[in-house]
This record gives C-alpha cells, structure tokens and sequence, in this order.
C-alpha cells in the first residue's frame, strides 16, 4: 500500500521530524554560555557534539550528513530480525541528506508528494539534551529558548498552514518555563514538545504535575494549545543502569534485556499529570503521547482504577474519564492499535509516521495497512480528524 490515491482526503501525520541544522543549538545561544550548553569539536578526526562540555553520544551522527534512509529499520521495530544482523548491518548504506529534511520549503513538496496536508514537526537531537543538562539548569534553559529562536528561523511554527513545529521546553525553571511558554504562543506556536519522565532537579527530580509548574500549564491551558510528550532521553537508564551499570543514553544501542524491562516513562507521566491534578486544576489542558507507542495504556487504566478504588478522596473526577478526555495516543505502527481503540476511544488515537527516522515507515501511509479492522469513518478520525483537531 503506498501513494496518495489510497485516501479519498489528505492525511495529517503527528509524528514529523526534521534533522537540525548544525547551528540549532548555538546560533541564538549567547557565546560566552556556548560552553556550557551545546559546540562543535573535532575528536579523532571526526565532527562532534559537546553537550555540558562532554562528548554526546545520544545521536550517532549529530550532523546528519549522511544519514539512514526513512524505514530501514522497520521489520527491526516489527520484531522480525532473523538474519540477526546487527544494528549498523540493518542500518545499511547511509544517502546524503535530503533538502526536504532542513528546508521547509522543500518539504511541504514532500508532503504534496506523500499525500499529507499537514504535519506536527519535531526535534531529532532535541529531544535528547534535557537530560544532558541537567546538572546545569540555567544552561538547559538557554539551550533550549536559544533553539526555539533558530526554529523560528528556519521552519516556523506554522508554516503555510501544513508545518506545525514544535518549540521545545524544559520546566527545571519553573518560572522561565513559563516566560518561555508565553513567548513562543505569542510568535505563534500551535503545540509545545517536552520529553517525558519527572523533571531534572540538582540531586534528583520532580513530578511535571507538581504545583511549582502551574503558571507553565495555565499559559498552556489559556492558550488551547497541546502539550506534545516525544520520547527521547528522560533519565530513565538510571533504571536500567541497575540491571547492566550503563546509564548513558545511545539512540539506538539495543539489547534483549532493556526491551524487556517494564519502566516506561511515558506511563509514569500520564500517571503524574493525572494522580497530581494537572487535568483538575486546568481543565482545558491536553497532551499527546507521540512515538511513545501504546503498550502503557492498557497497565496505567488499570492502575488508575484501581487507585480511584482505594483512595477516591484523592481524585476530583474519575482518573481513567480524566485519562481519556485530555490524553491523545500515537501508537506505533506496529502496536496493537484496535486494542488501543478500545481503550482510549478512537477519537484519541494520532496517526504518525516517524518520518524520515530509520524507525519510522519508509512512506507515512503505510500506516493504512495497520487499520484493517478500523471503519472508514475511523480511519479518517486516526489519519486525519483527531491530529488536525489540535491545531485547529
């Protein structure tokens, strides 16, 4: 299945990357903060990220030039690897950078070719500095109101109506957080993009549904705009650091034991947002799951039941109503996605992409073939309706 001819309407894809362009992080990040947030080195001959003054490792290739075709990894992430090839041999041979994955422009030709009206774009390697800085908040908030500035240069934050990029914010300045939230809805933001997982503290962290943090979620809520959660590096290899002594956080380092282990960070935070109040305090917030997949649902409905039944003093409303009223889900394509309608109700499920990572579908709608048991009018709710609803 592939093309555009496969829907009667355009699809909205939720899940859009860009790769960013070398300057991202240092373009609008005065110079004498540069050393504590993000330059440019050559190590061993080779052009190298340092985050904090260190070496990072999250992305591979931090230039992206050359870099994985969209989709090689995709019978990987299917479970189907019976060769056993390693990762660089699934990786297979890297192609120069594609226009349409830095320049806006060429990418809204993209999406006319792939038969998509409108796109949430995200951070590759953004989504992987929080944790990063975290020993040093003033720099995190530098890194990343800095970035935002070089996002609005280079994609806007509604381009055309189509391209919808995603500021990134860090809350370990509550305060700045805020500032920060009501300065890039000003310049036109139509979502935010966090990472999953508590709140980097000096010593330890802090749930994102703590009190602290409601002048950034009532700027959210005044606003309407989403709070889009992308998985990337939230801390949590301090759990399976117990299990194997590495923290370090590699893009795409995998072994058996890490994807068998239960912590999902993304469970944990719905669960925060939900058990703190955030979605009592400020009714009018909403948050989206993206390339977190879906197999947390069905073990946080569960838990939300069962605590409302131990202890309903502590909730305003029933958890799991609260769950599926503010929360929207994009499953990944190889997830169970009819369970997923039957938990959370089709009008909260998002269709993306991943597009153009190597995990990611080598053509977006390709995700069609995952929604056999789905009814036309729900397929367009996935494809199109529900995506396009948090931007409208």
């Amino acid at each position: 299945m592939s093309g555009p001819l496969e829907l009667p309407y355009q699809a909205f894809d939720s899940d859009h990357h860009y790769y960013e362009a070398e300057d991202a992080f240092t373009r609008h990040v005065h110079r004498g903060m540069q050393g504590r947030c993000m330059q440019w080195a050559e190590v061993n001959g080779r052009k190298r990220l340092l985050v904090a003054g260190k070496v990072n490792r999250f992305i591979p290739n931090a230039t992206f030039d050359p870099v994985a075709k969209p989709g090689c990894l995709d019978e990987f992430f299917r479970g189907r690897n019976p060769e056993g090839k390693n990762i660089g041999e699934l990786f297979g041979s890297l192609e120069p950078i594609n226009p349409a994955y830095r320049n806006r422009d060429a990418r809204i030709k993209l999406l006319d070719t792939q038969g998509i009206e409108g796109a949430f774009l995200f951070p590759t390697l953004g989504v992987g500095m929080q944790e990063s800085l975290r020993a040093d908040p003033e720099a995190a908030c530098a890194a990343f109101e800095g970035f935002n500035r070089w996002l609005e240069d280079d994609w806007g934050y509604a381009y055309m109506g189509r391209l919808f990029a995603a500021p990134m914010i860090t809350l370990v300045d509550p305060i700045r957080a805020e500032a920060e939230a009501k300065r890039v809805i000003e310049a036109g933001a139509k979502l935010v993009c966090m990472v999953p997982g508590p709140v980097p503290t000096a010593d330890s962290g802090i749930s994102p549904g703590d009190k602290r943090f409601d002048g950034f979620w009532g700027r959210i809520a005044e606003a309407g705009i989403p709070v889009a959660f992308h998985n990337g590096d939230a801390g949590y290899r301090a759990i399976t650091e117990l299990w194997s002594g590495d923290r370090e956080f590699r893009a795409f380092a995998f072994n058996p034991l890490q994807g068998c282990l239960s912590a999902e960070a993304i469970h944990d935070t719905f669960a925060a947002l939900v058990c703190h109040g955030v979605f009592e305090r400020h009714p009018g917030v909403r948050v989206a799951a993206i390339e977190c997949g879906s197999d947390w649902v069905e073990s946080l409905i569960r838990k939300l039941k069962k605590a409302y039944g131990q202890m309903p003093m502590e909730f305003q409303r029933d958890p799991v109503e609260q769950l599926r009223e503010h929360c929207y889900v994009a499953p990944y394509y190889e997830d169970d996605v009819a369970s997923l309608r039957d938990l959370i109700g089709v009008e909260r499920m998002l269709f993306g992409s991943d597009f153009p990572h190597a995990e990611g579908l080598t053509e977006p709608l390709e995700y069609l073939q995952e929604l056999e048991e789905f009814s036309p009018a729900e397929v367009q709710q996935v494809m199109r309706d529900n995506g396009l609803s948090l931007v409208a």
